[in-house]
This record gives structure tokens, C-alpha cells and sequence, in this order.
């Protein structure tokens, strides 16, 4: 299931402008000048590349589609998971049971951590490992956040860049006064859509980009202390009880760990 909230939420906030544009006694086909639109689409996304290297450059279409609808984090199902890979390593296999586990598992990062407990790796070491994959992951993100970030700080200075350029061809043109009512908005359009695409696109963006990042990273926070609680012998409760830290009092399973169960 894909999270498809951000696109419906911004197409609702373009409906409103629209609205309240039409009930002033305007109407919206007067925003859309070929000008202002490539002055501040294209500029803010031109300079905001600017500042990044090539190799970049690859990754920004993947983090745009991840912002507009990508697959929701299921908690539950990522505790299910470990917790069953507790079990087996209850069996009579022990931990090497796990081994024949690993190539069904679909997240990569857990691939890595049953891995490395399969593996003998001590538990120091699991955790550096596992710390290591998040940062790096973290990392990644903020490059994305940061670029749609700097398009929601560049977008409103293009719009007034625009406007200026706008007025000065204006002022170019003072001996046809008739012209100048509906130059001069035509001058200012530039700065309303440097606003509208800062504050209804990129940093609104951006932000959903922020809360994927934090929601993958207590993800992974949380798959790390279930796989060293795996290594470490727990139970499955013991594992549940121990992931489910990390979530919401109201949303867990076990609020208690009381006595043993049985693998």
C-alpha cells in the first residue's frame, strides 16, 4: 500500500488558491505565463542542482517519487518478522537454523543482521555494523532533504527576480499608460507562483522526505536491538517486548513481560 497523502494534500491546497481566486473575481488562467513559470521552475531548480555534485543528480528522481507515494513502513509486520526469526533461533537448529532464512528475507538491512549473528560476529561488532548501515542511510536522506529544501529558499528569490524584470520592461514602457495595469500584474505573477511552489511543493516536500527518513530510521533502530536480543538468547516475547519500545504505549502487543515462552 502506498502513502499517497502528499500529492492529494498539495492538490487540495491548489484548489483552495484557485477557489480564492475566483471568488476575489479573478481567475486562474492569468497565472499561467510561460515567463514567470520558467523563470521559477526552471531557475530554482537549475541553481538548487547547481549545488550539488553529478553523481547526485541520479538519485533526485527516486527521491521525488519517494515523497509523492512510496510503500508505508509497516511497524507491526517488521516486529512479526524478527520476532519469528526469534522463534527459529529457539529451535533445536539454534542460530545457524537462521541461515536457511536469510536469502526469503526482503529488507537488505535485516539480511545483514541475521547474516552477521549466523556468522559467529560479536555483538559489538553487529552493532557497529548495523549503527554504521543507518548513518550511512541517514546520510543519503539528507542529501534529498536538503535539496528540496534549498528549492523552497531559492523559489521566492527567482519570483522576485522575476517581478523586477517584469517591472523594468514596464517602466520601459511608461508613454502607453494603458499597458501598465496589466503589466505590472503580469510583473508580479512571478513572485506569487516563487511563493506558491516554495510553500505548497518543495517545502512540504521536503518535509514528508524528513518524516520518511525518521520513520525508516526507528525502523532500523528498532530491527538492530531485535537481532541483538536474537544473538543474545531471548525468547520471542523477550524480542517483541524489546522492539516494541519503540513504538507507541497504545500501539503494543506485550505492555509486560511475565514469565517465559516457550520457543
Amino acid at each position: 500500500m502506498k502513502d499517497k497523502l502528499t500529492p492529494l494534500a498539495i492538490g487540495v491546497a491548489l484548489a483552495c488558491i484557485f477557489l480564492a481566486m475566483i471568488m476575489d473575481g479573478g481567475g486562474p488562467a492569468a497565472l499561467f505565463k510561460p515567463a514567470p513559470l520558467i523563470l521559477v521552475f526552471g531557475g530554482t531548480i537549475s541553481v538548487s542542482v547547481a549545488g550539488l555534485l553529478k553523481r547526485d543528480v541520479k538519485g533526485l528522481k527516486v527521491i521525488f517519487k519517494q515523497a509523492m507515494g512510496r510503500d508505508v513502513v509497516d511497524l507491526d509486520s517488521s516486529i512479526d518478522t524478527v520476532v519469528e526469526l526469534a522463534q527459529v533461533a529457539k529451535s533445536k537448529e539454534g542460530l545457524l537454523g537462521l541461515d536457511s532464512y536469510v536469502k526469503d528475507l526482503d529488507d537488505s538491512f535485516l539480511q545483514l543482521g541475521v547474516q552477521l549473528i549466523v556468522d559467529g560476529v560479536s555483538t559489538m561488532e553487529i552493532r557497529d555494523i548495523l549503527e554504521s548501515e543507518i548513518a550511512a542511510m541517514e546520510e543519503r536522506h539528507r542529501k534529498g532533504i536538503k535539496f528540496f529544501t534549498d528549492m523552497g529558499g531559492f523559489s521566492p528569490t527567482l519570483g522576485i527576480l522575476g517581478t523586477v524584470i517584469g517591472l523594468i520592461t514596464v517602466l520601459g514602457h511608461l508613454s502607453n499608460p494603458g499597458a501598465l495595469g496589466p503589466g505590472i500584474a503580469s510583473a508580479f505573477t512571478a513572485t506569487l507562483w516563487g511563493v506558491l511552489a516554495a510553500n505548497v511543493f518543495w517545502l512540504p516536500i521536503a518535509n514528508k522526505l524528513q518524516r520518511i527518513s525518521g520513520v525508516e530510521t526507528q525502523v532500523k533502530t528498532m530491527q538492530t536491538e531485535g537481532l541483538l536480543a536474537i544473538q543474545n538468547g531471548n525468547t520471542s516475547r523477550m524480542v517483541r517486548a524489546r522492539m516494541e519500545t519503540f513504538l507507541p504505549a497504545g500501539s503494543r502487543e506485550s505492555t509486560a513481560v511475565n514469565g517465559q515462552e516457550a520457543a
